[in-house]
């Protein structure tokens, strides 16, 4: 929460202090409130450097807490004298300079511009940040769009610094005169910039010709800079957009495969819509990820703690588990699995031999006499069945064969425990 102030309080200085020394009328227009947001900034500045003398680091594996330990910690560091020359007081140059600006570039707000040493924040603003969230793809988007935008911002400053260096309407490059139609007004003379800052960085459009020397090496400058800028730009957006589609089309190249396959195979139209409705349902429901390849990387304590989060609450609605010890049942859970099955699909049939049972987590299913046609029951979200097949137990007359058919109605996600897997578990 602290590096989101620290965050708005780096975008002011950013933006600002800049646009204040080059823009007089954006200095003049609320001068009361831009020195209260001067000194609120600095204020933060001041308590952020308490902040960074609190903060902990890893020593040999461990949190260092000792207030001494971290104070002398960040002391020593080069962000401290980093932090340091950001607090200078250098607006004590106003007493010579004088807070008005009027016609005048540079204005004095920019002997500020050491604040923006403590932009190094920002950076960790946005690796926290983007770790932490559950949409980093269109954070980075849009990190991206805010680096496009100040950095056309600067140069729409640099712009207008320029003009005024070499003197507004002067020539059709520079910006034009300031006694004409409405060119002294602010929102004219930067919309202006901004709009031939946009122009010249991305190359879109077509900009007034320079005609002095000098403005022939600032135009060649932002162009190198704006194709190397924009050209790395577009190469990281187009990587996030493959990344934030990437899971589709993994999942459409899967199916893709199995339409080729059955195409090969000549199966029959009924199946292959079968199959097709299949796949939507996996991806309508947010189940095409496999979860196995995607925890695999995490440590086996943290996949446990994961799995029992998920799936703990499920295993503990079956009755033959609601006694056992927790270490069984997060041993089982472990190995439970997930099934989806389409309708009209039977899960088990009647004499077939069991090897899994089965856990209701969503849909409905019905137990259905040998005709196929007169219901017996219906099961739902929490049921189960087939544990009696997998159980081995004595005086069973029907053995580890199944006792009942069991048809899905619609689709069904069911958790699945194998005998293997149960036996395994109990034998540990």
């Amino acid at each position: 929460q602290w590096l989101w102030v620290m965050m708005a309080t780096l975008v002011y200085n950013l933006v600002m202090i800049i646009g204040r020394a080059v823009f007089w009328e954006l200095q003049n227009v609320l001068p009361v409130l831009w020195y209260c947001l001067d000194y609120l900034c600095d204020l933060i500045y001041l308590l952020d450097m308490g902040v960074r003398a609190n903060e902990g680091y890893l020593e040999q594996g461990l949190l260092v807490r000792d207030r001494k330990k971290l104070l002398r910690n960040y002391l020593t560091s080069k962000i401290f004298k980093y932090d340091v020359i950001s607090i200078l007081p250098t607006d004590i140059t106003y007493l010579f300079t004088g807070l008005q600006c009027k016609q005048h570039v540079p204005c004095p707000v920019l002997v500020r511009i050491n604040r923006l040493f403590r932009i190094p924040r920002m950076g960790e603003f946005f690796e926290k940040t983007e770790t932490l969230t559950n949409y980093p793809n269109v954070f980075r988007i849009c990190k991206i769009v805010f680096y496009i935008l100040v950095i056309i911002h600067w140069n729409a400053c640099l712009y207008f610094a320029i003009s005024y260096a070499i003197g507004f309407g002067t020539d059709k490059w520079v910006y034009r005169n300031l006694t004409v139609d409405n060119n002294h007004q602010f929102s004219r003379q930067y919309i202006y910039s901004f709009y031939w800052s946009t122009l010249t960085l991305t190359t879109i459009g077509e900009t007034p010709q320079p005609e002095m020397d000098f403005e022939y090496l600032f135009v060649t400058i932002d162009f190198l800079v704006g194709v190397l800028i924009f050209a790395t730009i577009v190469g990281n957006v187009g990587s996030m957009i493959t990344n934030m589609n990437a899971a589709r089309a993994e999942f459409q190249n899967r199916m893709d495969g199995v339409k080729q396959y059955m195409e090969f195979r000549k199966v029959s139209k009924d199946l292959e819509t079968r199959v097709i409705k299949w796949f939507d349902y996996l991806w309508s429901n947010k189940q095409s990820m496999d979860e196995d390849s995607v925890l695999k990387t995490l440590p086996d304590k943290l996949k446990a703690e994961i799995a029992i989060h998920v799936h703990l609450h499920t295993l503990k609605q079956v009755r033959i588990f609601q006694d056992c010890e927790p270490g069984l049942l997060v041993e089982l859970v472990l190995k439970l699995t997930l099934q989806v099955f389409s309708p009209g699909d039977f899960v088990c049939r009647k004499g077939d031999v069991g090897k899994e049972m089965y856990i209701v987590k969503r849909g409905s299913l019905s137990v259905v006499a040998d005709d196929g046609k007169q219901i017996l029951a219906t099961l739902g979200a929490g049921s189960v069945f087939g544990e009696v097949s997998i159980l081995n137990i004595a005086g069973n007359k029907t053995g580890n064969r199944r006792t009942a058919n069991v048809r899905s109605v619609g689709y069904s996600d069911l958790f699945c425990l194998s005998k293997d897997d149960l036996w395994d578990a109990l034998t540990e």
